[in-house]
């Protein structure tokens, strides 16, 4: 039984995609009188066997070597295009995280999109979004996880514009999937490129000729600045981080996978390339950069924030950051352990932030308060989810980001720091959105707020056990250091960071008329924050500009001199065609002879202006001499 499993394991993404069929004929309105919960609990069903089925082989595989499966897509000449499956501990436990999330936010969305009238939709959407995600874990084809990215962006857009009756909502999926495409088509280039001098996109192949590969520095800083551009936009990285912002206006169970998974798919995928990167010292020099500058500029953002979702998102791409210092410094192995630890803390985060949003039915932190005794359980996970996002022990990630501070503590101090600053800020956003939601006195829509149904409470429940839990389990995996291993220093540092940022997020003065503050400095401040420090008006004026100017310039050319070059030789052919016919006789010796002068006088021009006439005269001075 299990070894028909382990052969059949690369059956997990399917099941999501048999998921979303099964409910397309609620989605499309041809079953109307069950109402669209059936089609949830279809899709929750193949969910669910795709989670036990990937569970099963991943117990089997765990002390078991990699193993790949080859499936020919498209082989002409030297064009080899194949699918490559790998199932190994790693790929097999990133689908049963995929999977088992997956589980807890379709779970959840019962209860809050209870009454929506497109639940078969948004079930039908998620089932498409589990597939791509379960297939890029699997997936051991560059080209393959190509394809995959690009469903995500495909997935990105229809989530996010789900409610597509709000102007804003459209606004917002089409900015994210536009600038998901920038990347997209510069990671497509590299793709092309690879293919053309490796000679194969498997991951496996790719690192072997890696080992052995001798290229120019500039094919390879430009090579590796490609593959970068893909993850960086699937991640929020800095230039291209703008669209997790407003991929918020989707679903909130939407926003638990997006922010969980979908972010770590991209990172997924650059853990892959790290052999390849690590040709080009450009290329991991641009992942620091832009890891540092996402890590520590996202994290002050997230400060003025007081829409309960983005405060929450950008912390999103300040971790996300982290991961990309990480394999830019060649710790690949740290960067996963980031990514798990994040994956679990954040889900449980968002659908925290969830309940307390269908209740209250307001994002506004300045409208909220007092819900601490009204939401036990909701506030139990949201201070369980805080805890497992920064460095407090003994939960996961403070053994992620002690793993990736030990690393770098003697050769690079200054990236220490960083992590200093990441979990301090962190730790301080968290605690302040903790005190404007739950604590102080209860405001007009929070005072009759009630705690959310089971629905929504049992994934929230199991989810903050198993990020209590997740220490045990990396135990359990041999992740954790030896108590005589343990470097005090960082353990000091790291502890230090979440105290301060406890402690100033605890003790400074909120008040909830602050949402925009009327001393000119602090409201610059406040401002510069609070709308990204500009970046999307920074693209207006410069990259939308110049796209808007070009695309003038060139409807202007189209229009006045390609349109009216052909008006004007259209033009020219009706009025010589007119003149003609008043000179026809009728005689076909004068049409005839009319013709030869004609294409003599062609032949002649053309002659000369070839100087074919220069080589005649010489010929000519040749016979003579």
């Amino acid at each position: 039984m299990n070894q028909t499993l382990f052969l059949t394991s690369w059956w997990v993404p399917f099941y999501g995609l048999i998921g979303a069929a099964l409910t397309l004929p609620w989605a499309t309105g041809i079953v109307r009188r069950t109402g669209p919960r059936p089609a949830a609990y279809l899709n929750l069903l193949m969910t669910g066997v795709a989670f036990v089925h990937s569970l099963i082989v991943w117990k089997d595989i765990w002390n078991q070597e990699p193993q790949s499966l080859l499936f020919t897509w498209l082989k002409a000449a030297d064009l080899d295009l194949s699918i490559a499956v790998e199932l190994s501990p790693v790929s097999m436990g990133a689908a049963v995280l995929i999977t088992g999330l997956s589980l807890l936010a379709q779970l959840y969305a019962l209860g809050y999109m209870e009454k929506d009238w497109a639940l078969a939709r948004f079930f039908a959407l998620i089932g498409f979004f589990e597939a791509a995600l379960s297939g890029l874990a699997l997936s051991d084809s560059l080209f393959l996880s190509y394809v995959l990215l690009e469903l995500l962006t495909l997935s990105t857009y229809l989530l996010v514009g789900f409610w597509y009756a709000q102007p804003l909502v459209v606004t917002a999926a089409r900015d994210a999937f536009l600038t998901k495409r920038v990347g997209d088509i510069l990671l497509l280039m590299g793709v092309v490129t690879l293919s053309a001098i490796a000679g194969s996109l498997n991951f496996s192949e790719l690192n072997q000729w890696a080992q052995t590969a001798e290229l120019s520095p500039l094919t390879a800083t430009f090579l590796g600045l490609a593959l970068i551009a893909g993850p960086a936009g699937k991640c929020a990285q800095f230039p291209l981080h703008l669209w997790l912002d407003e991929a918020m206006e989707g679903p909130n169970p939407a926003s638990v996978l997006r922010n969980s998974m979908v972010v770590a798919g991209g990172a997924y995928v650059l853990f892959k390339l790290q052999p390849i990167l690590v040709l080009s010292p450009v290329a991991l020099d641009a992942l620091v950069i832009l890891g540092t500058v996402t890590a520590i500029g996202a994290s002050l953002v997230s400060l003025a924030q007081i829409d309960i979702k983005r405060a929450l998102s950008h912390s999103t791409s300040a971790y996300m950051g982290l991961v990309f210092i990480a394999i830019g410094m060649e710790q690949g192995g740290v960067a996963l352990v980031l990514l798990f630890t994040h994956a679990i803390a954040k889900a449980l985060l968002f659908m925290s932030a969830g309940s307390v949003i269908l209740t209250t039915h307001t994002q506004d932190l300045t409208e909220m308060g007092g819900l601490w005794s009204r939401m036990p359980a909701t506030t139990t996970a949201y201070v369980v989810g805080a805890a497992g996002m920064v460095t407090l022990l003994p939960l996961g990630s403070f053994w992620a980001k002690l793993q990736w501070a030990d690393g770098f503590w003697s050769s690079h101090p200054w990236i220490v720091a960083v992590l200093f600053l990441t979990n301090g800020l962190t730790t301080l956003n968290l605690t302040r959105v903790f005190r404007l939601v739950f604590w102080g006195e209860p405001q007009p829509k929070t005072r009759r707020a009630p705690e959310v149904g089971w629905q929504m409470a049992v994934p929230m429940v199991s989810l903050t056990i198993t990020t209590l839990l997740v220490p045990l389990l990396l135990q359990q995996w041999q992740l954790l250091p030896n108590w005589a291993d343990v470097n005090w220093s960082a353990t000091i540092v790291l502890v230090l960071s979440s105290v301060l940022g406890l402690t100033i997020g605890s003790t400074i003065y909120l008040h909830k008329a602050w949402s925009r503050s009327i001393q000119l400095p602090w409201r610059f401040i406040q401002d510069l924050l609070g709308y990204d420090f500009y970046i999307d008006r920074l693209y207006r004026l410069t990259v939308v500009s110049a796209v808007n100017f070009m695309s003038r310039l060139s409807a202007w050319v189209d229009r006045y001199i390609v349109d009216g070059f052909v008006n004007l030789v259209g033009i020219a052919t009706i009025i010589s065609g007119q003149s003609l016919k008043y000179s026809s006789f009728g005689q076909s010796q004068l049409y005839l002879l009319t013709i030869i002068l004609g294409v003599s006088l062609l032949g002649f021009l053309i002659s000369w202006s070839f100087g074919l006439f220069d080589h005649w005269q010489l010929f000519w001075k040749a016979i003579r001499g």
